[in-house]
């Protein structure tokens, strides 16, 4: 599904050019189940940004189901982004003003989808992740751990190809981080593709391939028995 061949990223700060990647070869295949992890400055938060083709490497491949993705223009990049990958993020990134339902919508707005449609497909996710009684919920009247349900849900209502959580349970208790967890795990035996960055050894004990970065370049990538 995935496949960098020899991907790097280079920022530009003003007269000084700070390369954040070095030559990365990866690919992850279908239906795996991927950790991220790393100190402070490894390239995690970078290479999680080129994998969510919200950004091009400066040098490298990237292909995405078979397609050049370092080749798109802005425009099939975003189509490609809002079509085949969903994102989970450590703060929600919830609309206060919308419902839990209207927030799981919202993907499908931007892509035309008929309302009728819309809500059938946000109702039956929420009912997924155990949410249908909090429905008509704004994210303020909502927990943590139910916020981010409400962004699992999203980030599933277009079918993705893969979903991407960055620090999924960062913000939560440890008994909600493990039901936000055991939700994760289920989505996997289901076969969605899930990559995962964390800076919780716990959580990264838990993934079925763990790929480890340091100074920009992966140090070790290792893949568990079941």
């Amino acid at each position: 599904m995935i496949r960098l061949v020899g991907a790097g990223k280079v920022y530009q700060m003003g007269a000084v050019s700070v390369r954040a990647l070095h030559d990365v070869d990866l690919v992850i295949d279908a239906g795996e189940y991927v950790g991220v992890v790393g100190p402070s400055g490894s390239g995690k938060t970078t290479l999680m940004e080129l994998l969510g083709c919200l950004s091009r490497p400066t040098t490298g491949r990237y292909e995405f189901e078979g397609r050049r993705v370092d080749a798109l223009d802005d425009t099939a990049l975003a189509g490609l982004r809002g079509e085949r990958i969903g994102f989970v993020f450590q703060t929600f990134n919830l609309l206060p003003r919308l419902t839990a339902t209207e927030n799981v919508e919202l993907p499908l707005l931007y892509r035309h989808v008929p309302r009728h449609e819309r809500r059938q497909r946000a109702l039956a996710l929420l009912e997924r992740v155990g949410l249908t009684a909090r429905a008509a919920h704004r994210p303020s009247e909502l927990s943590g751990g139910e916020r981010q349900r409400v962004a699992i849900a999203r980030a599933l209502v277009n079918r993705p190809a893969v979903v991407f959580a960055d620090e999924p349970t960062g913000n939560l208790d440890s008994a909600t981080g493990e039901a936000i967890m055991s939700l994760f795990e289920g989505l996997h035996r289901d076969g969605q593709t899930l990559v995962m960055v964390t800076h919780d050894p716990s959580i990264a004990a838990r993934v079925r391939r763990l790929v480890r970065l340091r100074d920009g370049r992966i140090e070790d990538d290792q893949r568990r028995v079941a």
